[in-house]
C-alpha cells in the first residue's frame, strides 16, 4: 500500500475515534455508530492492503 493511502486510513481512523470519544458525552448511540464505522474503516484498510499485495505477486508465488 502506498504512503498516501496508508496516511489516509490512519488519519481518517484517528479523526473518527476522536469524534467518537467526544460524542460519548453527548449521545452514546451516535458514539457507538461512529466507533463501528471506524472499526470498519480500519478493516477496509487491511482488505485494501491485502488485495494490493496479492495483485503485485506473480501467479507462481501464490500459495493456495
Amino acid at each position: 500500500m502506498g504512503k498516501g493511502l496508508s496516511l489516509w486510513f490512519a488519519a481518517s481512523s484517528i479523526l473518527m475515534l476522536t469524534a467518537a470519544s467526544i460524542l460519548i458525552s453527548y449521545n452514546i448511540w451516535l458514539a457507538l455508530l461512529v466507533g463501528l464505522i471506524c472499526v470498519m474503516n480500519i478493516g477496509w484498510g487491511f482488505v485494501v492492503k491485502a488485495r494490493r499485495r496479492r495483485s503485485q505477486e506473480t501467479p507462481g508465488e501464490r500459495s493456495s
